[in-house]
């Protein structure tokens, strides 16, 4: 593999709303991330979600510095990452801001529990993760917080909440897998 040096490369400046579109192509898991403690939460969707290491168990999560959440994962050390079922939408867009809702009023509506670390998990979610600050890394206008797993709740549910091009939509084991079956088998190989 040939790698072109930095000082050859010309920078061609990309717009974002270009770099915006092309995230758009992306379809990620939703999440809401929790943060605080007692009276003093908040709140926020993201599909910034993914996971770093099995070994040990951690995950990373990018949060803009300007949320309300980053100063209280700062102040408190820990993170919850409530991961959404399909028919947990309404939670999905009260926590992004649509209805104005901001920090404890985000949680009305919905059951959840204290975890170890003082954050909000959600009952209900396909997983909810308490998670223990271990670095935040600060680029440009987020921050990449690194999270060391400290308990794991996961639910029997198989529905998920996704996000792609603009709009949630659900994901679902069960009846995808059956739809996808009925366009990719030809029928004549299909088992009856």
């Amino acid at each position: 593999m040939n790698v072109v040096p930095r000082d050859l490369m010309t920078e061609i400046p990309v717009s974002s709303a270009d770099f915006r579109g092309a995230m758009r192509h992306l379809t990620g898991g939703v999440s809401v991330i929790t943060a605080g403690r007692g009276k003093d939460i908040t709140g926020m969707t993201v599909t910034s979600v993914t996971s770093l290491s099995v070994d040990p168990p951690t995950l990373l999560v990018s949060i803009n510095r300007d949320a309300s959440s980053f100063p209280l994962i700062r102040r408190y050390g820990a993170f919850g990452v409530n991961i959404l079922a399909a028919d947990q939408l309404e939670i999905a867009e009260r926590f992004a801001g649509k209805g104005g809702l901001k920090g404890a009023d985000r949680f009305t509506g919905a059951r959840w529990v204290t975890a170890v670390s003082g954050v909000p998990l959600l009952v209900g979610a396909l997983s909810a993760v308490d998670c223990e600050v271990e670095d935040i890394i600060e680029r440009h206008s987020h921050g990449i917080v690194i999270g060391r797993v400290r308990d794991v709740r996961n639910s029997a549910r198989n529905a998920a909440l996704a996000y792609w091009h603009g709009q949630y939509v659900a994901v679902d084991q069960d009846e995808d897998a059956a739809r996808l079956a009925e366009v990719s088998v030809p029928a004549r190989l299909r088992r009856v």
